[in-house]
């Protein structure tokens, strides 16, 4: 089986068929970790073409390819797949250290560690196998793609393809085009989106994109707040009124606070004047904890840095401070060009950040 676009009037990607459109049959992630495997199972389900998986560690990607076994077991066993399925789309999933085993590969996406030089590294690398016609992801959620797009024999390919997590459930992909992306590549891209059961979204390629840097903008305020003297958890419940899937400490853990502070420093780099660097979130890092609430619920206290006069917390003044800065940042990505409409940036935050219906719209009006 292979994933060919449906459109009626497709774009040309292949150079060597220039009339027809490229055909997916197979497709690489490399990288082991929780995205990369959740990545290879979701095309592995929707497609049912084969996925090569990579690690540069053989016990780290067999470990994943267990990890995969597992999750589509417990799916069956649920009926949320028929009897063989998993067994089915098991057999479609293989794993590799020889990054040489790719060359078979119509289109990869890089899912490892969020450094720039990292990434390069892996395209690098990829292009001495995949074909040149072959599309070349990056599931990076703030660095530029650009960067990693330019001096590659083929930087047209490059894309940036963001999924969210849990991959299985969100909707959104962010579609990140440099300015070296064909048309072709981003035709072929969003119809596999499509494929895959994503809305793709079209975003430039700017720190952060959408989502994360929106997501980010109410983590810095709410962070500062922290780091101003407020109690964590009463800042935390400062925003519940507006019914988000998770209070934005709840969803640092989520996410994980050194994935959030690389994010952070990422912004504060690009906006310094907007986003700022958080003593208390480098503090829970730091002190290897897993986010800012233990199994309870309570704050470790150690792990914070808070001023001796602790300041007493207005939710409502907290709300109108996040409201503002998510107004401000909105406004400021449609000016740059980040994205197009008031429309897509509510498409990213319902699909991508499980916003409640109505999207940033919604909750600037309340």
């Amino acid at each position: 089986m292979s994933y060919t676009p449906s459109t009626a009037d497709p774009v040309p990607v292949s150079a060597n068929n220039p009339g027809r459109p490229k055909t997916i049959e197979t497709f690489g992630v490399v990288g082991a970790g929780l995205m990369a495997t959740q990545l290879g199972l979701v095309v592995a389900d929707k497609l049912r073409i084969p996925v090569l998986i990579s690690d540069l560690s053989a016990d780290r990607v067999s470990a994943a390819l267990h990890r995969m076994r597992g999750h589509l077991d417990r799916q069956e066993s649920q009926g949320r797949l028929q009897p063989g399925e998993a067994a089915e789309i098991a057999g479609l999933i293989r794993g590799t250290t020889d990054p040489s085993k790719f060359r078979g590969c119509d289109a990869a996406i890089e899912a490892v560690f969020e450094d720039q030089k990292t990434k390069r590294n892996v395209f690098r690398q990829l292009e001495e196998s995949i074909g040149p016609d072959a599309l070349l992801l990056t599931n990076t959620s703030s660095l530029p793609v650009t960067g990693m797009a330019r001096g590659l024999r083929h930087p047209e390919r490059v894309l940036g393809f963001h999924f969210f997590n849990p991959v299985a459930v969100l909707p959104l992909v962010e579609l990140v085009r440099t300015p070296f992306s064909s048309d072709a590549a981003l035709f072929i891209a969003s119809d596999l989106a499509l494929g895959l059961g994503k809305t793709a979204v079209p975003v430039a390629d700017t720190p952060g994109f959408v989502v994360n840097r929106l997501l980010t903008r109410l983590f810095s305020e709410i962070l500062a707040e922290i780091d101003n003297g407020g109690e964590p958890a009463t800042v935390d419940r400062s925003l519940e009124p507006w019914d988000l899937p998770m209070t934005p400490l709840h969803l640092i853990g989520y996410i994980g606070p050194a994935v959030q502070r690389h994010i952070c420093d990422t912004l504060h780099r690009a906006y310094p004047d907007r986003f700022g660097r958080s003593a208390a979130l480098t503090a829970v890092v730091e002190a290897g904890l897993p986010g800012f609430f233990d199994e309870t619920g309570k704050v470790p206290p150690a792990a914070l840095i808070l001023p001796p006069e602790p300041r007493e917390v207005d939710p409502d003044r907290v709300r109108r401070r996040v409201r503002d800065a998510l107004a401000q940042e909105a406004q400021l990505m449609l000016d740059e060009g980040v994205i197009a409409t008031w429309g897509d940036i509510d498409r990213c935050m319902t699909l991508g950040a499980n916003f409640p219906s109505g999207g940033l719209t919604r909750l600037l009006a309340t």
